[in-house]
C-alpha cells in the first residue's frame, strides 16, 4: 500500500489535470458591461439684462415742459442777448420740452420817435459843416452863424464827433433796460420792476412754480368735469 505522501504526490498532479480538462471544455464566462464615462454636458449661463424703468415723455419727467411756453422780452441794443440766450438753454435743460421765445422789448413810443429823427440830424449837421458856403445863402442867411466857421476849422474832427454822438444818442433812445420773463402769458419776472437780472436758480424756480400751479389747475378742472 502506498502511504499518503504518494498518494499525495500522485493525487494532486491528477486534480490539476482534471481541472485544466474541464476549464477547457466549459464555456467562458460572460463579459461584465462596460460603463462608459461622459463628462457632464457644460452649463452656459445666459446673460441677464437689468431692466431699468423709462420715463415717458408726456407724463414723467421728461415731459414737464410739454405745452408751457415762456417768453424772454429783452433790450436788444443793451446787449442782453446773450444773457438771454443762457436763461434759454437753462430753462430747456431743466424743462424738457418747453418752448423759450426770444424777442427784442421796444423803447416807449417818444423814445423810438427821437430815436428816428437822430440819423435826420447826423446827416444834415454834415452837410452844412461840407457845403456851408452854400447852403446858408438859400436859407436867407448873408453871412453864416459863427458856429459853422467853429466846426468848418476842424472839418474831419467835427463830422467824426457828429457820427459817433449821434450814435450814441440813438442806441441810448432805443434802449429799453427791459428783462422780462413770462410764462403762459403770466409775468414771472420783470427787471423793470426789480432793477436787477434774475439769478439762473430763481428763474428756475419761478417757472417750476408757475408750471405746477398750471398742472394743478388742470387736474382740478379735469377732476371737477
Amino acid at each position: 500500500m502506498m502511504d499518503r505522501a504518494q498518494l499525495l504526490l500522485v493525487g494532486l498532479p491528477l486534480l490539476l489535470f482534471c481541472s485544466d480538462v474541464f476549464r477547457l471544455f466549459s464555456p467562458p464566462p460572460p463579459k461584465p458591461a462596460a460603463h462608459h464615462y461622459s463628462p457632464p454636458a457644460p452649463v452656459i449661463q445666459q446673460p441677464q439684462t437689468l431692466d431699468f424703468p423709462t420715463q415717458s415723455a408726456s407724463g414723467g419727467i421728461g415731459g414737464i415742459g410739454l405745452g408751457n411756453t415762456v417768453n424772454i422780452d429783452f433790450c436788444s441794443s443793451c446787449s442782453y442777448r446773450g444773457t438771454a440766450v443762457t436763461m434759454k438753454n437753462m430753462l430747456e435743460t431743466q424743462f424738457p420740452g418747453i418752448h423759450v421765445v426770444l424777442a427784442n422789448y421796444p423803447a416807449p413810443f417818444p423814445k423810438r420817435v427821437l430815436s428816428q429823427v437822430v440819423p435826420i440830424v447826423q446827416f444834415g449837421v454834415i452837410g452844412i459843416i461840407m457845403a456851408g458856403d452854400q447852403i446858408f445863402p438859400r436859407l436867407g442867411f448873408a453871412v453864416p452863424p459863427p458856429w459853422y466857421y467853429n466846426l468848418r476849422a476842424n472839418r474831419f474832427g467835427s463830422m467824426a464827433s457828429t457820427w459817433l454822438l449821434g450814435n450814441f444818442l440813438q442806441s441810448m433812445l432805443q434802449s429799453s433796460g427791459a428783462f422780462e420773463v413770462s410764462c403762459n402769458g403770466e409775468p414771472v419776472f420783470s427787471k423793470l420792476k426789480e432793477k436787477r437780472f434774475p439769478g439762473e436758480i430763481e428763474l428756475k424756480d419761478l417757472v417750476g412754480r408757475r408750471i405746477a400751479n398750471v398742472r394743478g389747475t388742470d387736474g382740478f378742472r379735469s377732476a371737477w368735469s
